[in-house]
């Protein structure tokens, strides 16, 4: 679990902050690169940039089966939440292919999405969203090599589409966000079902400082 000295040592981002990607920049509203190329989200934001000891947390939720650790950091991103003034109707968590869920044995998203969820009180939706297909892996893709690598990875089940998402304010969980890509190719059929906003909140963003802000 995490202690009390290791939430304390967690680095918020401050404001301010891109108003759309939610990555801290020197002029205030949209930086540069959403002014470009907008988020295709409503936006998207982050508790901390990837670093210690927030990234060990992460990495032993995400690969060392230290499940425990998404309780206390759901409650982080709940915190997020409320600290961003988010509104959401439901709150649904990056899906997993079921290849990948087999062999990891849990998804890491979920069980961020359940503690949040349980925190702030609103509906957790875990069967909406599906993944329908295995993607390579991202570490080495550009922002557009992502985006084409996810396109159309995610769908909605069918049968639960209009009641559950038509008008609504959808909150996406996720771990780690590097350039959206994957927090937008969720969003597309949620749109596509008629959501009217769709936010993203991961606990941490790898940040690269510049002087003119993030590129």
């Amino acid at each position: 679990m995490l202690c009390d000295t290791c939430l304390l040592a967690i680095p918020w981002l401050q404001p301010p902050l891109c108003r759309l990607c939610g990555l801290p920049q020197l002029a205030g509203q949209a930086c540069r690169r959403c002014l470009y190329h907008p988020l295709q989200l409503s936006g998207l934001r982050a508790i901390s940039s990837y670093q210690e000891p927030l990234r060990s947390s992460i990495h032993a939720l995400k690969y060392n089966g230290n499940t425990r650790l998404a309780d206390p950091l759901g409650v982080l991103q709940a915190q997020a939440y409320q600290r961003h003034h988010l509104d959401a109707d439901l709150i649904i968590p990056v899906p997993l292919h079921q290849e990948r869920l087999r062999q990891r044995g849990y998804n890491q998203a979920a069980l961020l999405a359940q503690s949040c969820a349980a925190t702030l009180q609103i509906p957790l939706e875990t069967t909406l969203l599906y993944r329908g297909k295995t993607t390579s892996t991202q570490v080495a893709l550009t922002a557009l090599e992502r985006r084409e690598n996810l396109r159309g990875a995610f769908y909605c089940a069918p049968d639960s589409t209009t009641k559950t998402v038509f008008k609504r304010k959808i909150l996406i969980i996720d771990d780690v966000s590097t350039t959206g890509a994957t927090l937008e190719a969720c969003a597309a059929p949620l749109f596509a079902a008629g959501a009217q906003a769709v936010w993203g909140l991961v606990l941490a963003r790898p940040i690269v400082t510049k002087a003119t802000g993030p590129a």
